[in-house]
């Protein structure tokens, strides 16, 4: 099976936890340390493999396309001042790989977010990455962790991928959780990569009715069937198309498996945790230029 080249990044909400700083500037574009928290996203998805990365917005958050372009006037005064190092950093983004972007048009939903991108995705196989969660960077390798072990485990056996990890008791109602077959066997893979069938999710249980503490992190790695069941999905929950719908019918005819997370993740998209996150990229980043 080739491996999978093509990432989809849902950028269309508003970011309403993140107001007020979300109110004119996209809460991707919210910094962490030294720069945007889409940033550390997307080069989490180069790291990986990922060659072409569709960007699934809004009318109204231009700028974080914008930030992917090259800005030629400021380009050239930044060269014409012999600053060419920093004019060099600005434009990271690796020759071979290519951002589009695409408007969502409707607020329907994370589903209807990610069957947006169809049309540019085509018939390729493909990842999903939730902007509000960025992983840390600082620790583990982005070549081989987590997106990267998903996308090769894609193509060893053609299951889809769901990234998890264990949550405290207190946050289960939070998240989406996984339900197993065999949930004591996901005890000795703490902090680890590994690769375990799933028979499905529940949606911000309570504790007591949780199957695991097994949460979605926000990474996917999703054959490229998950659109039709998209397309075949109804509205549901506040009128919006469920992602979460689609996986169970996935599940029920293809199989899927969860990964659990190698390292940290942060919310990005919550403000409590978006300033813990700053803070700790702030100190990483400062010793790093001592």
């Amino acid at each position: 099976m080739k491996k999978i080249t093509h990432a989809v990044i849902p950028v269309a909400g508003f970011g309403t936890r993140m107001l007020p700083l979300s109110k004119s500037v996209p809460k991707e574009l919210l910094p962490l340390g030294n720069r945007p928290a889409i940033h550390y996203v997307v080069e989490e998805a180069i790291a990986a493999g990922i060659k072409h990365i569709v960007l699934v917005g809004h009318a109204q958050k231009s700028a974080i396309e914008n930030y992917f372009d090259i800005n030629a006037e400021l380009d050239n005064q930044l060269r014409h001042k012999g600053k060419d190092a920093l004019a060099d950093s600005l434009n990271w983004l690796p020759e071979d790989v290519t951002v589009s972007m695409i408007r969502q048009g409707k607020a329907l939903g994370l589903g209807h977010a990610v069957l947006a991108a169809r049309s540019i995705i085509g018939e390729h196989d493909f990842a999903v990455l939730l902007p509000d969660v960025v992983l840390d960077p600082f620790t583990g390798d982005m070549a081989a962790d987590n997106l990267a072990f998903m996308i090769d485990a894609f193509a060893n056996d053609a299951h889809s991928q769901i990234l998890v990890d264990k949550v405290a008791d207190e946050d289960v109602h939070k998240y989406g959780i996984a339900k197993l077959s065999n949930a004591s066997n996901m005890d000795n893979q703490a902090n680890t990569n590994a690769s375990f069938k799933v028979e499905g999710f529940v949606e911000k249980p309570n504790l007591a009715d949780a199957p695991s503490k097994l949460a979605v992190v926000g990474r996917y790695v999703f054959s490229n069937k998950i659109f039709d069941y998209l397309a075949n999905t109804k509205a549901s929950v506040g009128g919006e198309i469920q992602l979460t719908d689609a996986i169970d019918a996935l599940i029920s005819e293809y199989g899927v498996n969860v990964t659990t997370m190698r390292g940290n993740s942060y919310d990005a998209g919550d403000m409590r945790s978006y300033m813990q996150a700053f803070i700790y990229f702030a100190k990483q980043q400062l010793a790093e230029d001592e």
